[in-house]
């Protein structure tokens, strides 16, 4: 396992729409140290992949609202998940491996996170032959699945010049105590792990709200 030092746990207390989430997330790639963020969402969204299809996305989730992430991976409902995003400094070394090795050591972690708390699960071993735009119904290499062999976690990952991207999504079929879920998945990746109560603001933070809500980031492709 390639532990971190130093890791800022945050539960965001503001449910945010999409466009909102999103920058919250990419203004984190500001923070020194790495920060492992849990977050809620005001009123009923849907997040697609970067190179998600919005058109399609719609017709998949027409009850909701739909936002384009800058990671990849394929089209969430977030209306009964647990949203949680890892922002990795690029002078850790979690930022530098490849990304499939991120992927793998970040699910590693969630999974005893998981078991811990009473939800057996298992690593994917390799991507599965299923033609769908939905993150859920097509599980990939390194994902988690339960014991009737339906996922209940993915992940989309970016690398930018300020480090790593990773917004993750877990699905779970009986109640669960999110927060203890995501204390257990941040003591997992790091020695040293300290609440954190960040406030994003500032011009440069409303322009990235600006950014995720414009018709041109949504309609990209």
């Amino acid at each position: 396992m390639l532990e971190l030092e130093n890791l800022g746990f945050w539960c965001d207390p503001v449910a945010r729409g999409g466009p909102e989430n999103m920058a919250v997330d990419s203004w984190l790639l500001t923070q020194e140290i790495p920060v492992l963020r849990l977050y809620h969402w005001k009123g009923p969204w849907g997040s697609m992949g970067y190179f998600g299809e919005v058109e399609k996305a719609g017709t998949l989730l027409p009850e909701v609202s739909l936002v384009r992430r800058a990671t990849g991976g394929g089209l969430v409902d977030h209306r009964n998940d647990i949203t949680y995003t890892l922002v990795v400094p690029r002078t850790y070394g979690l930022a530098k491996v490849k990304g499939v090795e991120s992927y793998r050591l970040i699910h590693s972690a969630l999974a005893t996170a998981l078991e811990s708390s009473g939800h057996g699960v298992e690593l994917v071993r390799h991507d599965y032959d299923v033609d769908s735009s939905s993150c859920f119904e097509k599980p990939v290499e390194w994902d988690l699945i339960n014991g009737q062999g339906e996922k209940i976690a993915g992940a989309g990952q970016r690398r930018t010049r300020k480090g790593l991207l990773h917004q993750g999504s877990i699905l779970l079929r009986e109640s669960a105590d999110e927060s203890l879920i995501l204390k257990r998945l941040a003591h997992e990746l790091a020695r040293n792990v300290s609440p954190v109560d960040l406030k994003p603001s500032g011009e440069s933070f409303t322009e990235l709200v600006r950014q995720f809500a414009a018709d041109s980031w949504q309609k990209r492709r």
